[in-house]
């Protein structure tokens, strides 16, 4: 997109985006933006108690959050999400599209890709009924099968057919870093999103996955005001290294690798706008999940 363009853009979407302006500094933003309180959500399927939509949602108020992620395109009729809302307060802040994997943005076939791109729209759709903001979608698989240089050149021309959709929501695509082998580094995943040039168009970053190889603090700080939103969980690296790769996710929050105090300062110092904080970990019963809640409290307490 040519600069001018992009400041037509950015001026029309002024009043529905959440992102500052890439072009400003980290300085910038501090001097002049007011930090937000930060809200807490959790995944759908965490809540494994077998209980009506509303309850479920009363559940999740009760142990303290203030917002529930679904997958999406939503297999809830919608009004019925709307009233489960109305009757809790519950928000639905963000969705998680769920063809993403199994039809990926960065497939070589384009029939392939134009189902995700179809699906991802619809999911722009679904979360603007919903009252959010932000589809989150992984950008691209590499493989055996599927060349590094290959995925990000399928990618880019993928996620710049979303604009359009993304335009007419007002909706937000969050572009999460996966184990899906590619965007290994915070410098390469900022050129990523720079090279779309879009202000609807950032990265829902994930705290927990990028330990894997790197640190969060790290990634924050370098992608700056392109994130969007936040993914919560931990990981142990001892734990991986010795009991294998997924089991790095089997700690308990505070527990793992994760420098909390470091972390939410980065966060902190790069004035994040997303608002929220939404955790992706086991689910559990009303126990599980106000546990659950007190720790994502604690962390909460190192953003100053």
């Amino acid at each position: 997109m040519i600069r001018r363009n992009f400041i037509k853009s950015a001026a029309l979407l002024s009043s529905v985006s959440v992102i500052p302006s890439f072009a400003a500094g980290p300085h910038v933003q501090n001097r002049h933006a007011d930090k937000r309180p930060l809200k807490k959500a959790l995944g759908f399927g965490m809540i494994e108690e077998n209980l009506p939509l509303v309850d479920k949602f009363k559940l999740v108020k009760d142990a303290g959050f203030d917002g529930i992620e679904f997958n999406s395109p939503v297999d809830i009729p919608i009004p019925e999400l709307l009233d489960a809302r109305s009757k809790t307060g519950i928000e639905i802040p963000s969705a998680v599209n769920k063809d993403h994997w199994s039809k990926p943005l960065s497939d070589p076939d384009p029939h392939v890709r134009q189902a995700c791109i179809d699906s991802v729209a619809q999911s722009l759709h679904d979360i603007k009924a919903l009252g959010g903001d932000t589809v989150l979608v992984v950008p691209g698989v590499v493989s055996d099968k599927v060349s590094y240089e290959q995925a990000y050149n399928t990618s880019l021309d993928s996620i710049r057919r979303l604009i359009p959709h993304a335009e007419s929501t007002g909706m937000h695509i969050g572009l999460e870093n996966v184990w899906n082998n590619f965007l290994l580094s915070p410098v390469e995943a900022r050129r990523f999103v720079d090279e779309i040039n879009h202000p609807l168009i950032g990265w829902y970053f994930d705290i927990g996955n990028v330990l894997r190889y790197g640190w969060p603090e790290q990634w924050i700080r370098t992608l700056n005001s392109r994130i969007i939103k936040l993914h919560v969980k931990e990981f142990s690296r001892e734990l991986m290294n010795g009991k294998g790769l997924r089991y790095g996710f089997d700690v308990d929050l505070l527990e793992g690798d994760n420098n909390w105090p470091v972390v939410m300062k980065a966060v902190s110092e790069i004035n994040y706008r997303g608002t929220w904080i939404t955790a992706e970990v086991n689910g559990g019963d009303r126990t599980h999940l106000k546990k659950l809640s007190q720790q994502m409290d604690k962390i909460i307490s190192f953003y100053g």
